[in-house]
């Protein structure tokens, strides 16, 4: 079959003008959004949530929504720690105790108090007599209830007669969080920019050159926050969800950039005229652009399956801000590229200190390629080996939930905090309570509540059950209903409160196996099993039932974004099992230090939790491969290429590794620059972050990119290219060029510049 094709119309003077025009116009108008999105972004901090990780429709909400309005039980939302120099009931101390209590009553924002004066409660009071707890609810919404928690703690004295008193609790939690997180995403702005820019100016010489990507990210990542404020106006999002979506919007913006740019000076060192270069950027890289982004853009969709308020709003920022990415890259960056013109490479202040490679052949990506692929086995065999040893801590996970944990472990709010499980009962914080609706009264309702009681308190771990009928051990009560009997019953129902044993922390493994124990004990009435290893067994639930869909969908969306960009079965084939493994070991590795504690040390204020959040590998898992894949587009494009020029598998990947090797490790370096300046947060799940997503990024650009992708390919040779043509279908291709085999000397054709 014979190919003809029109000759291209030679660009006019009164073309290029009316390009220029063009170019001011979306210049001007990106100016102005650029203006907007700093003005509307003002904040958007103060209108986000700390929550989202429980659902509403889970057993264990719905357990503690039935407390509140059939008995009145409300959880804590401050806890109020009072310190006494001798006994509790001395006579200055319990006046003192009792005026604490008065001071939190008269409070408007106060919903409830629960006081240990003049109450007995040893609930409310320390095993060694000398200290109590006021338990306080707030009224308001989750941001009302914050401000107010803060204002409490800031207004109250720290003493009050003898008693010496500090504060703790959710709210106080979710405030500092709050703070913490705002704190993070500046002072990660503060590091990532200079060094961003710095590493720009290495890569692309000069130095508006190296501002441009800077100001594509810039306004991708405003874009990110204005849209997470205006859908914080309508749904629950998380706060976290604008410190990840900023960065990843940041960092995909210059990679993107970075891409366009790198082929925007090989065209125009070629000879080509500005605008014809940029046609050429646009119809290469662009589409290298476009497939990228779609594909991170269906990793982020799968997340959308997921009910928890905190994926699904970094689901929508992370979609929003990957097409902002995209789209001012694809337009803003080919303006100015215009506008500026040859003044785009003026003020190069590496220009002495970078060596131009005159010659592929000689090039260090080149020769790296021909290295791996004279011993594709042992260089395959060696690799993998790596990364199946750093995923080896993956299979002693222990899905978690951090709770207060989050914070840094030297703050006075986590002191406090630590103490106060240490000291108190934990029925104070980590009790579970089951609900029972639909439950009569009567001596045959009480026989029922006592049988059922008793069986609950023989679940493992179960340090006693409190109920209306008294308080039971091991399978028998121990003590018969006291004063306080009478608030476990109420409307139509009754519930009991469930102590766990004091080793056992609710928000672990062993946590959630509890409730899901609790919930198999037989029940005289409906029940419904509420508290902290309640939820987190509900969120674990909940995740898995939806994970197979979503790493279905992670899956079929790549298999067939990268079969139509690359016309290969093969070659995607490859890629998600290449980033299968690379997520693996940055999970094996996260595992390693923050859940066993191993190499904490160098990431500052943090200590190990002896869990793995639950919500992490959903998290991490659709980002992460998102970005990895996206390195694989950069490296594949290439590759493609030149093989459709007529190169040979050897040639083409060793060719494509030349011309990109430098482009994807720049980009992964800029990429890892801003994940770490994430890892130095001081919140806990934000390092957690950084870190996963900063190892995942090093090792793809590495292990995976440099050296198992041309050892795999060297190794399939000419199946990398089998695609299966419909009948009668025929592929043109360009006539093949003579090359020698890689199996001597790689000996290209046709030289590039740098």
């Amino acid at each position: 079959m014979e190919v003809t094709t029109k000759p291209a119309r030679a660009a006019s003077p009164g073309d290029d003008r009316k390009a220029r025009r063009w170019a001011w116009v979306v210049v001007l108008v990106a100016c102005l959004l650029g203006g907007l999105s700093a003005v509307a972004s003002q904040g958007v901090t103060g209108r986000l949530s700390q929550g989202g990780w429980t659902l509403e429709s889970a057993e264990s909400s719905r357990a503690e929504t039935t407390l509140a309005t059939r008995f009145g039980v409300v959880g804590p939302q401050l806890i109020v720690r009072a310190d006494a120099p001798g006994p509790l009931d001395a006579r200055r101390t319990a006046a003192a105790g009792r005026e604490v209590c008065r001071r939190l009553e008269v409070d408007p924002r106060v919903d409830q108090v629960t006081c240990a004066w003049p109450a007995r409660d040893p609930e409310l009071r320390s095993t060694d007599g000398r200290s109590a707890v006021v338990l306080v609810h707030l009224r308001g919404d989750e941001q009302t209830v914050r401000t107010a928690a803060r204002d409490v703690q800031a207004r109250f004295p720290e003493r009050v007669g003898p008693l010496r008193v500090s504060m703790s609790g959710k709210a106080l939690v979710l405030s500092e969080t709050e703070r913490l997180s705002e704190r993070s995403l500046h002072q990660a702005e503060l590091m990532a920019v200079p060094l961003v820019l710095l590493i720009l100016l290495w890569v692309l010489g000069s130095l508006p050159a190296a501002l441009l990507p800077v100001a594509v990210g810039a306004l991708a990542a405003g874009f990110s926050m204005v849209f997470l404020g205006l859908l914080a106006e309508h749904v629950t999002v998380s706060a976290f969800a604008l410190n990840i979506t900023t960065i990843l919007g940041f960092g995909l913006a210059v990679d993107y950039c970075l891409l366009l740019m790198r082929r925007h000076r090989e065209e125009t060192a070629s000879g080509r005229r500005p605008r014809a270069a940029l046609t050429v950027m646009l119809r290469t890289s662009g589409r290298a652009v476009v497939y990228s982004a779609a594909t991170l853009t269906a990793c982020l969709c799968s997340m959308l399956l997921f009910p928890q308020p905190l994926l699904k709003s970094v689901a929508y920022g992370g979609i929003a801000v990957v097409c902002a990415s995209a789209a001012a890259s694809l337009t803003v960056l080919p303006a100015l590229l215009l506008l500026l013109g040859r003044h785009i490479d003026r003020f190069d202040v590496f220009a002495r200190l970078r060596r131009p490679v005159p010659d592929v052949t000689r090039g260090g990506w080149f020769r790296l390629a021909q290295r791996t692929m004279r011993h594709p086995i042992a260089a395959t065999t060696g690799l993998l080996a790596v990364l199946l040893l750093l995923a080896a801590p993956v299979t002693d996970v222990r899905l978690g939930m951090y709770d207060e944990r989050i914070l840094p472990p030297s703050t006075r709010l986590a002191r406090i905090t630590t103490k106060l499980r240490a000291d108190f009962d934990s029925t104070v914080m980590d009790r579970a309570q089951v609900v029972l609706t639909r439950f009569g009264t009567g001596p045959r309702a009480n026989s029922a509540l006592d049988a059922y009681a008793e069986r609950l308190s023989r679940v493992p771990d179960v340090r006693r059950v409190d109920a209306a009928t008294g308080t039971y051990r091991e399978g028998r009560r121990t003590a018969a209903p006291g004063r306080a009997a009478a608030a476990y019953t109420g409307s139509g129902g009754t519930w009991l409160a469930v102590v766990p044993e004091r080793e056992l922390n609710p928000s672990s493994p062993e946590g959630s196996d509890q409730a899901r124990a609790l919930r198999a004990v037989p029940t005289p009435a409906p029940a419904l099993v509420g508290g902290p290893g309640a939820a987190l067994a509900d969120l674990e639930d909940a995740l898995t039932a939806r994970l197979p869909f979503a790493l279905g969908i992670i899956c079929a969306a790549t298999l067939l974004l990268l079969t139509l960009f690359s016309r290969s079965v093969l070659i995607p084939l490859k890629a998600l099992l290449l980033n299968v493994l690379t997520l693996g070991a940055a999970s094996g590795v996260v595992v390693l230090v923050f859940q066993d504690g191993h190499f904490l040390s160098l990431l500052g204020d943090a200590s190990a939790t002896g869990v793995t959040d639950v919500v992490v590998p959903s998290l991490m898992f659709c980002l992460a491969f998102g970005l990895s894949m996206d390195y694989e587009v950069f490296l594949l494009s290439r590759i493609v290429e030149e093989h459709r020029r007529g190169h040979p598998t050897s040639m083409a990947v060793a060719l494509g590794l030349q011309h990109t090797g430098r482009l994807f490790t720049s980009a992964a370096l800029v990429f890892v620059t801003v994940a770490v300046s994430l890892a130095l947060s001081s919140l806990l799940l934000l390092k957690v972050f950084g870190v996963g997503l900063a190892l995942a990024v090093l090792l793809d650009c590495t292990v995976v990119r440099a050296l198992l992708v041309p050892a795999l390919m060297k190794l399939f040779g000419d199946a990398n290219w089998w695609f299966p043509a419909p009948p009668g279908w025929v592929r043109a291709r360009p006539r093949p060029r003579a090359l020698p085999e890689p199996t001597e000397e790689l000996q290209p054709t046709s030289p590039t510049g740098r």
